[in-house]
């Protein structure tokens, strides 16, 4: 392999849902030892404390989710609104502080957030969704410039139409509508697959990615502009 994550130990957060199961197949394979958390994340001690029950860790790998709502726009309860944050924003700042001085004091250390490319482009009845998504990218871009001095690289996956249990189940994929939708707005013509995805998440927790920093990757098959 060009890369290698042997030896390194990664903390998974939410690690039974969205791309959490694959990625810590995908990491293991490549010789990580994956904490993987399946902790809410909703208080805020958790954070801290899950960092802290981790010990040292190399890399953090925030993979928020939750289903995302399909309310229109004027139709966004406070409650969404708030689910939403809760659960994909405030977490993430949170991780980060608590990690942050431990890989200060190493002097290297990496944070690959699992993020959703609704934040790129308008799309119709996600305005919640899209701007937590959208929340986290800006975060990331912010701190991976900060840090970058510090051979410290966040970085983040914008991703869309990828093989995953939250948001494509094989209900969702055996739709005839859906399949339709793949051809009409994905020139692959189909979801890009888990390992795919999980791949390419491997290789940005690697030493060979250390020339990442602040840095989102939209990984969704292509998007035909509209």
């Amino acid at each position: 392999m060009p890369y290698s994550l042997q030896g390194k130990r990664i903390l998974l957060t939410h690690a039974d849902r969205f791309m959490g199961p694959a990625l810590q197949q995908t990491l293991q394979a490549e010789g990580a030892e994956v904490i993987a958390s399946s902790d809410a994340l909703l208080e805020e001690s958790e954070p801290a404390d899950l960092i802290a029950r981790s010990g040292e860790i190399d890399v953090l790998l925030a993979n928020l989710a939750l289903p995302a709502p399909s309310t229109p726009a004027g139709e966004v309860s406070e409650e969404e609104w708030r689910e939403a944050f809760a659960t994909l924003v405030d977490p993430l700042p949170r991780l980060c502080r608590a990690v942050l001085p431990q890989m200060q004091s190493r002097g290297h250390g990496k944070i690959l957030v699992m993020g959703s490319a609704s934040a790129l482009r308008g799309m119709k009845r996600v305005s919640t969704y899209s701007a937590a998504r959208g929340a986290q990218l800006a975060y990331v871009q912010a701190l991976g410039v900060e840090v970058a001095g510090q051979n410290i690289q966040v970085n983040a996956i914008a991703q869309n139409f990828v093989d995953n249990p939250t948001y494509f189940p094989e209900s969702v994929q055996e739709n005839p509508r859906f399949q339709e939708r793949l051809k009409r707005e994905v020139p692959l013509g189909r979801l890009v697959s888990a390992d795919e995805d999980c791949s390419f998440a491997a290789f940005l927790c690697s030493d060979a990615a250390n020339h990442f920093v602040g840095q989102v990757f939209p990984v969704c098959g292509g998007w035909v502009q509209r």
